[in-house]
């Protein structure tokens, strides 16, 4: 008699038709649509997020650089002389709420000082006002939300009580320049408390990636931030990323700080002080790679040497005069694949990370290409790895193991 571990095919059958299905949730992963705003004169990214019930679609800026997620608010009964879209309706989702000035909620956002909690009151709601670098601001009502995400699988996932800014005010330069072309609002994916991927990281492998498309390219192409990942990565993309530790600023935890050993140029090691790299005891210094920042800045005394170096090794003739706001332009007239000398930075742990010459030098006229970064004046500032040096890299923002990856390879992973 033949044994076998089932009752019947068609109970085999079964069963394993609901164990694939439920692997296959374990492994499905938001999928948001990822562009560049360089079309409408951005140099940002903008991510589309479906918020409420029902849900509503909202363009924001992808920003590793900030902690709170906030959308333009409108609070109108008859909304029919907004367009779709120009901002979020909470009059229309049935699963916004606020959050009580009294939550302990509340006190992960600051607030405006002139506003205080009146915790007598049952329908205090809590107010926040929160500042960019820059001075811009935004202030409104911090409240909770439903969020509906395509995933990887073809289907949609919901995550409800997701804790958002409602912005009533915004003021400055980031946020209503043309930088914010199109945008509603800001998706924060920083390392602080309240931003979105620390909200979904222990739902989704605390974790998330995405890759930026070349900005030249028209029509914009489309790829995607992945919130999450597989817990068990297949071999060959295990292969192909390379890791560097992420580093932890006690006075600046929002950021992704990683530990720069060296630069290179044309092959060059460049004489660079460690100590231009290091974080320091007040919190200054340091390497942050932020999605929302366009070009590269520098600590000063790094930018000069790297500066110099580009200076030595450019072989194609120079500007007299570099158009403003750059130091370095080239004359690529009649050179349809201008040589342009190598860059890469050997990061913490041995991983090197070498973008192509298009990473670093940008058309800023007919046929004149100029060097895409820039020095930190400040001394208590940091070095920045700007949106346009991570072009063409799968980049993977690990907290889980507090990492970072990278690969030029699954960039059209979709």
């Amino acid at each position: 008699m033949v044994r076998t571990p089932f009752a019947s095919p068609s109970e085999a059958l079964s069963l394993d038709t609901l164990r694939l299905s439920a692997l296959h949730r374990r492994t499905t992963i938001p999928k948001l649509p990822l562009t560049s705003g360089a079309s409408s004169g951005s140099g940002q990214y903008y991510v589309d997020l479906s918020l409420g019930s029902p849900p509503q679609r909202l363009r924001l800026v992808a920003d590793t650089g900030s902690d709170l997620l906030w959308v333009t608010c409108s609070a109108c009964n008859n909304c029919t002389h907004r367009r779709p879209a120009s901002a979020f309706f909470a009059r229309r989702s049935s699963s916004f709420s606020l959050h009580h000035c009294f939550d302990s909620a509340c006190q992960l956002v600051p607030h405006p000082s002139r506003v205080r909690c009146n915790r007598t009151r049952l329908h205090s709601s809590c107010r926040y006002e929160y500042s960019y670098a820059d001075g811009s601001t935004t202030g409104g009502f911090f409240s909770t939300e439903t969020i509906t995400f395509n995933t990887s699988a073809g289907g949609e996932v919901r995550h409800e009580g997701l804790a958002f800014g409602c912005a009533f005010s915004i003021s400055g330069p980031s946020l209503s320049g043309p930088n914010f072309n199109g945008a509603q609002g800001v998706m924060a994916l920083g390392r602080g408390p309240i931003s979105l991927s620390s909200q979904l990281g222990r739902r989704f492998a605390n974790k998330f990636s995405y890759c930026l498309k070349d900005y030249t390219l028209s029509p914009s192409p489309t790829s995607y931030l992945m919130i999450g990942g597989e817990r068990n990565d297949v071999v060959a993309r295990k292969s192909a990323m390379s890791y560097t530790s992420l580093q932890n600023n006690p006075l600046s935890p929002t950021f992704y700080y990683i530990g720069v050993q060296s630069v290179s140029v044309a092959g060059l090691k460049l004489r660079i002080s460690p100590s231009v790299w290091a974080i320091d005891d007040m919190g200054s210094g340091g390497t942050v790679v932020d999605s929302g920042t366009t070009l590269t800045f520098l600590a000063d005394p790094a930018y000069r040497k790297v500066l110099a170096a580009f200076n030595r090794f450019v072989k194609l003739p120079k500007l007299a005069e570099p158009i403003q706001g750059f130091d370095l332009c080239v004359n690529v007239s009649g050179d349809s694949k201008p040589s342009l000398p190598g860059l890469s930075f050997t990061l913490a742990g041995g991983s090197v990370f070498n973008p192509p010459p298009r990473n670093y030098f940008v058309d800023a006229a007919d046929d004149v290409k100029c060097l895409a970064l820039r020095p930190v004046s400040s001394a208590s500032g940091f070095s920045v790895i700007g949106n346009l040096m991570q072009q063409g890299f799968l980049l993977e923002f690990d907290n889980g193991r507090s990492r970072l990856g990278f690969s030029r390879h699954g960039c059209a992973i979709p």
